[in-house]
């Protein structure tokens, strides 16, 4: 190996990635297809590991694998306007918000759900009373979330 060629493990150690992850990324387009060395491994570098890190930075905020894809894109042209970039991270956010509005209405109802239970018996409980007429609900608004 040269001197900035390293293993999928060095890689997938370097970032606090599996294997796995690294190669399904490789499969669906969103890393590139490394070289091989002459015993066939794959040989990654330090642009590989910045890479997955925009990757894994892009998950862990909640950015889909074509959100990321479209990220990466515009990463790859550094000429092109920020535009298209700060548009879908917008509509990310508006995503998020608006999840968050339901969770909270979902935690509101729950909360209320719970402290309206008494315990005793299953016959007067309150918690299954109201998960079985969803007319009890106060906030109607929380489907899935």
């Amino acid at each position: 190996m040269s001197d900035n060629s390293f293993t999928i493990g060095w890689l997938a150690e370097q970032t606090n990635s599996k294997v796995q992850t690294i190669r399904y990324y490789e499969q669906i387009g969103l890393m590139p297809t490394p070289p091989r060395s002459a015993g066939n491994r794959r040989l990654y570098g330090p642009v590989y590991a910045n890479r997955l890190a925009f990757i894994r930075h892009s998950r862990e905020l909640g950015f889909s694998l074509d959100q990321i894809r479209e990220l990466l894109d515009l990463s790859d042209a550094p000429d092109r306007p920020c535009e298209e970039a700060h548009n879908l991270a917008q509509r990310h956010l508006s995503d998020v918000e608006a999840k968050i509005d339901r969770l909270e209405g979902l935690r509101a109802e729950l909360r209320r759900m719970v402290s309206e239970c008494r315990g005793g018996k299953v016959s007067r409980c309150r918690v299954i009373e109201i998960l079985s007429d969803h007319s009890l609900c106060v906030a109607t608004d929380h489907g899935s979330a």
